[in-house]
């Protein structure tokens, strides 16, 4: 299995610092260590701005902090892009992007159980770029397509120099849009989205997976073709619950859960401890043995990690950081409790 499990942590990008040092090091205390995105560094460390780069018709507004979408520039930029569609170069993250990645390439990652990296989602990116007309790209027939294609040779070229460090890379795909993908507000169709969905995941290179920390469709997520699924267990755990069933197939075929348990806003960090949060997850665990998922199939694939990402503390990266120390104390708990390797 390229994706480890055995209780092992990991975490997502986004992160408050601004020192790309303190962040790599934060990264790296971890088992499967990861890239940060550090957008209070910089708006190009933005996920949807790095997600932008290259894009046709991208309008970056880098001193007001704004993105946004030009159809006439599409048209004018689009074949130029699709000219270039087997140069790496167009799809990687520059250094102007993320130096944060470029760092990162630049370690040593070899004795690693595996690496991970991270790209913005198109349904995402589509919802939260807009036109001239503030209409989401999303909608639009005749950039969403290309759209796609273009995310997914974007993550195809970062797992690839990912895989250079350590074969056992993968990809999430950040996709918080989805928990508004089926809704009847969002404008874009349940039959066609999925289609799209399941599109897109056929064109990426495996092992790849989706992280959210929202409330989307689980069943269509869990047998979605993917290899890994990081969620927000913490807070979503009791609708999560109610999709034994998808959960025990997703297993069985192989998948991978990211179990999101510590929190890393101040205010629930500090109402909870190692052993609160060590009971919920098993609480939330025995629901499921009870609903017929092996105990000893759910330990071997999963992973655990933070909650969520936060920029917003008042004490920017301290409870972040404390957070990744939670999860890791957690991990060595659990694995020695249940003789994992």
């Amino acid at each position: 299995m390229p994706i480890p499990g055995n209780l092992l942590t990991t975490a997502m990008a986004v992160m408050p610092h601004t020192d790309v040092d303190l962040a790599l090091d934060a990264a790296m205390s971890l088992d499967i260590p990861f890239w940060p995105q550090l957008p209070r560094r910089n708006y190009y460390e933005d996920m949807y701005v790095q997600a932008a780069e290259h894009f046709p018709g991208i309008v970056l507004d880098v001193e007001n902090r704004k993105l946004s979408f030009s159809m006439d520039r599409f048209m004018e930029e689009a074949e130029d892009v699709m000219v270039r569609f087997d140069d790496p170069s167009v799809f990687d993250v520059s250094e102007d992007y993320s130096a944060v990645y470029h760092r990162f390439l630049e370690m040593d990652l070899a004795d690693r159980p595996a690496v991970r990296g991270q790209l913005e989602g198109p349904v995402s990116f589509g919802f939260n770029v807009a036109d001239e007309n503030d209409r989401p790209i999303l909608f639009d027939d005749s950039v969403r397509p290309f759209m796609f294609e273009f995310m997914a040779r974007r993550v195809n070229v970062q797992l690839q120099r990912l895989k250079e460090k350590n074969e056992n890379a993968f990809m999430y795909v950040d996709e918080p849009g989805l928990q508004f993908l089926f809704s009847a507000m969002s404008g874009y169709g349940d039959m066609q989205a999925k289609a799209d969905m399941e599109m897109f995941f056929s064109l990426i290179d495996r092992p790849r997976g989706v992280h959210l920390c929202g409330n989307p469709d689980w069943d269509f997520l869990l047998n979605l073709d993917i290899e890994i699924l990081s969620l927000d267990v913490y807070t979503n755990a009791e609708v999560f619950g109610s999709y034994a069933p998808a959960i025990k197939r997703f297993l069985e075929r192989g998948g991978v859960l990211s179990w999101g348990l510590v929190p890393t806003n101040v205010e629930p960090f500090e109402k909870e401890s190692a052993d609160s949060l060590e009971n919920l997850l098993e609480s939330f665990w025995s629901g499921l043995y009870a609903r017929g998922v092996d105990r000893e199939q759910l330990l071997a694939q999963s992973l655990l990690s933070p909650a969520t990402c936060c920029l917003i503390n008042p004490d920017i990266e301290k409870t972040v950081e404390k957070g990744f120390a939670t999860v890791k104390n957690l991990s060595e708990k659990l694995r020695h409790k249940y003789g994992l390797p």
